[in-house]
């Protein structure tokens, strides 16, 4: 017979482990349900669009060191200095139409890609060899694997209606009342995702979102860099990533803005300090570099100070006709900042115009670039490539990755302002969302609470 006090202490354990059931079923994933989005953007923008990436897959996948891991290809070898890969598919993947993924059809759906304006393609060619993928480029590519889970890189097909078709975890059913919908891929090759369903409701207002949100409408929702204090303030609960988007300006050298020495003045007439406080609300981080501190570890040695002195010795004499600036995007806060620009650059004796909405032809436009890659070099890669720059990276350690960045940022071009983070407001039955390496919600991973 067992003492007193071992009888007690059992029935202790006992009581505690009945008590735990109830969290421990709350807190296991449940299949099931249809989970509500509602963002301010596209769902099918490249690079961060939701149903782009819930229905589309790439060769390769970032794991959260931004190091390649295994995708539609399980395996890859770099051939004759990287100037050459190879990458071996998955076998026994279907489209959502249930065609089969094969080589040839990788290699139709990049091309589509390369042959889109302004694609970003850093190979030469790309050819099928069996069950292989085939890449060959000019110059070495070492880090072409983890340029290749760049979503701009996904493997798409159209059906008969114009649809976008994949091999990712969800398929698109339809576009109704405002949403678009997707239903779970019970044969995707990653296993069944625990939802049902996923309706997107695009280019709704922040303020429609949040109050869907608290109403239980929404169950994920946008939250700006600038409106994270508010959200704290209404205890939304916040998922929020590292800084993913870099804030430039970037100048056409044209015109008035042909001389080196104008575009420096430029770039030491800008108030980052203002826009960081005053108009994101100090989130994220200043920045005079290309890649932020987190990953390069040297971004101080670009120093982001003013110096309106030596501004207005660089501009010298040069013309003071009228130069327009416009932001890439509409979204208030970037109208903002383009109007804070214009104002520094008066102070040198720059004519600014701010124009309202997208004006590619602009010398001067403010642009929010999105990074994907996680890992220093193919970070500065990605980031050159959209922002139009020549310029080749050499070697894999910080001192070559800064020399390479500071060959980038020498004709001045491109001005970096601040790198700010994404963030998302989530509901309360929503559970095991988490983000991305470039702070997107990986949906295919989550569950509803109550889901049958």
């Amino acid at each position: 017979m067992l003492p007193r006090s071992a009888t007690n202490a059992a029935l202790a354990v006992l009581l505690a482990s009945i008590l735990a059931l109830p969290a421990i079923a709350r807190t296991r994933p449940h299949y099931g349900g249809t989970l509500r989005i509602e963002t301010q953007s596209d769902p099918w923008q490249i690079p961060d669009g939701l149903a782009r990436r819930l229905v589309l897959d790439t060769l390769t996948a970032l794991d959260d060191s931004g190091n390649a891991q295994p995708a539609l290809a399980l395996r890859w070898e770099a051939q004759n200095a990287a100037h050459r890969w190879e990458f071996q598919l998955r076998p026994n993947v279907r489209f959502h139409d249930n065609a089969p993924l094969t080589a040839e059809s990788i290699v139709t759906a990049l091309d589509q890609v390369c042959a889109a304006p302004n694609a970003n393609c850093p190979w030469r060619a790309v050819h099928a060899v069996g069950s292989a993928v085939i890449f060959t480029a000019d110059n070495s590519t070492p880090d072409l694997p983890e340029l290749l889970a760049q979503t701009e890189f996904a493997i798409a097909r159209h059906d008969a209606s114009g649809t976008y078709d994949g091999t990712g975890p969800f398929r698109v059913t339809g576009f109704a009342n405002g949403a678009l919908t997707l239903a779970a891929n019970d044969d995707c090759w990653q296993g069944r995702p625990f939802l049902d369903s996923i309706e997107i409701y695009p280019h709704r207002s922040l303020r429609d979102q949040w109050l869907d949100l608290s109403v239980g409408r929404a169950d994920v929702v946008d939250v700006p860099p600038e409106m994270l204090h508010q959200a704290a303030q209404q205890h939304l609960t916040v998922l929020l990533s590292r800084p993913v988007d870099l804030l430039a300006l970037t100048i056409v050298p044209q015109g008035a803005l042909s001389g080196v020495q104008v575009r420096q003045s430029i770039a030491l007439a800008a108030d980052r300090a203002s826009i960081y406080n005053v108009i994101f609300q100090k989130q994220g981080e200043v920045t005079a570099s290309l890649l932020p501190q987190s990953l390069s570890g040297y971004s101080f040695l670009f120093p982001p100070d003013r110096n309106l002195d030596r501004a207005r010795n660089l501009r010298g004499g040069s013309s003071t006709s009228p130069i327009t600036l416009s932001a890439d995007d509409t979204s208030a806060n970037l109208q903002l900042a383009a109007e804070r620009l214009a104002l520094n650059l008066h102070e040198v004796g720059f004519n600014i115009q701010p124009v309202a909405g997208i004006h590619p032809e602009s010398p001067l436009q403010l642009r929010r670039v999105h990074l994907e890659a996680a890992s220093p070099r193919p970070a500065l890669d990605e980031l050159l490539a959209h922002l139009g720059q020549n310029g080749t990276v050499t070697g894999t350690d910080p001192a070559s990755l800064w020399q390479s960045e500071q060959a980038a940022l020498a004709n001045a071009t491109v001005v970096p302002l601040l790198w700010l983070p994404r963030a998302w407001a989530t509901g309360e039955r929503v559970r095991d969302l988490r983000l991305s390496p470039d702070g997107i919600p990986l949906i295919a991973g989550a569950s509803l609470e109550g889901s049958p």
